[in-house]
């Protein structure tokens, strides 16, 4: 079962960096869709970034555009989101999704797989 696992979530200041990882096993980690979002309290789930493992191709949120970049590091079946500039806006849950095949549809691909989680929290 293909499963995603993120970690490296947690609450930092106003210009300070984060960087998360996600880790998907289940599958054959190169040559599919992973990507990363986000939902804050009464808001909607937004997408950020996503990258197709399988020629490190990348898309990137409007607002998080210059500030995140999404990597790969496929001997660990690991997708990274390193997050500079973090700003108070960027406090939400993130979530990592994986899919099996390409990011169609950039960040409007549809993924079948979802991790639990993990809390970022950005202090004035």
């Amino acid at each position: 079962q293909v499963q995603p696992v993120e970690s490296g979530g947690g609450s930092v200041q106003a210009g300070g960096s984060l960087r998360l990882s996600c880790t998907v096993s289940g599958y054959t980690f190169r040559s599919n869709c992973v990507g990363w979002f986000r939902q804050a309290p009464g808001k909607e789930r937004e997408g950020i970034s996503v990258i197709y493992t399988g020629a490190s191709s990348t898309y990137y949120a409007d607002s998080v555009q210059g500030r995140w970049t999404i990597s790969q590091d496929n001997a660990k079946n690991t997708v990274y989101l390193q997050m500079n500039n973090l700003k108070p806006e960027d406090t939400a849950m993130y979530y990592c999704a994986a899919n099996e095949g390409g990011c169609w549809y950039g960040l409007k691909t549809t993924f079948h797989y979802w991790g639990q989680g993990t809390q970022v929290t950005v202090s004035s």
